[in-house]
């Protein structure tokens, strides 16, 4: 086994890591700048409503921790790369299609806010960051998973455009209710990383996000063709 001493530092992983709250946009410019770089395209939010499913589907009570746990605890949550994205599997099935379902938007806020459910998920989003390079976005990428990711947004708008894409969506939740269980829960609570580059979405549409994004990565030396390599590190 090989050994680095303290005075070695740690090389930063090739991460893109894009956080913010619901239907903020978040996800679709991160599956769209993914594309654009041929990078890997990691939907954290779909792991644990994946782990939500599992659990509305064992007929558990979705804000009783200990019966989630027992659910969790028997269930094997893997998570494949298939065509430029990452994919949830809950015993090996493709769980996709069932994810956006209306019982897990409205569940899944319980289930994340449980530690040892988001331990579980955390060593799966690790292990694919650190194997390849990858954009990816949840609600605490920059400050828990890889809070040494050399790139950090926080795609944000205003409650009222987020609840109306939602609607547009065809989904009845309430963005108000989401943000309040996620920014107030005690383990990874939802918030923009203090190194984070905060981009409001409000008054623009995916590709004038995207662009933007781009472009912040353009001025941070981030080169769009040939091979990429991450800021070194700080000794």
């Amino acid at each position: 086994m090989t050994t680095l001493d303290d005075s070695t530092p740690a090389v930063p992983p090739l991460v893109i890591a894009i956080d913010g709250p619901a239907a903020s946009g978040k996800s679709s410019v991160a599956r769209e700048l993914a594309a654009h770089l041929g990078w890997t395209y990691v939907n954290t939010g779909n792991m644990y409503r994946a782990a939500t499913l599992a659990v509305i589907l064992a007929d558990a009570d979705p804000t009783d921790e200990s019966a989630v746990l027992e659910v969790i605890d028997r269930t094997e949550f893997t998570c494949p790369v298939r065509d430029g994205r990452s994919v949830i599997l809950v015993n090996g099935a493709d769980v996709d299609g069932e994810l956006n379902s209306e019982p897990v938007n409205k569940a899944v806020s319980h289930v994340a806010r449980i530690p040892k459910v988001r331990a579980i998920l955390l060593d799966l989003q690790r292990g694919i960051g650190r194997s390849q390079p990858s954009v990816m976005e949840g609600r605490d990428i920059g400050t828990v998973i890889f809070p040494d990711a050399p790139w950090k947004f926080y795609i944000d708008a205003s409650e009222e455009v987020r609840a109306k894409r939602r609607g547009l969506q065809g989904l009845t939740d309430s963005v108000r209710d989401r943000d309040r269980m996620d920014s107030t829960r005690k383990t990874a609570p939802l918030m923009a990383a203090a190194d984070a580059v905060v981009v409001d979405s409000s008054e623009m549409n995916l590709a004038e996000v995207v662009a933007h994004v781009r472009a912040l990565l353009a001025s941070r030396s981030f080169p769009e063709t040939g091979p990429v390599q991450a800021p070194a590190a700080s000794a």
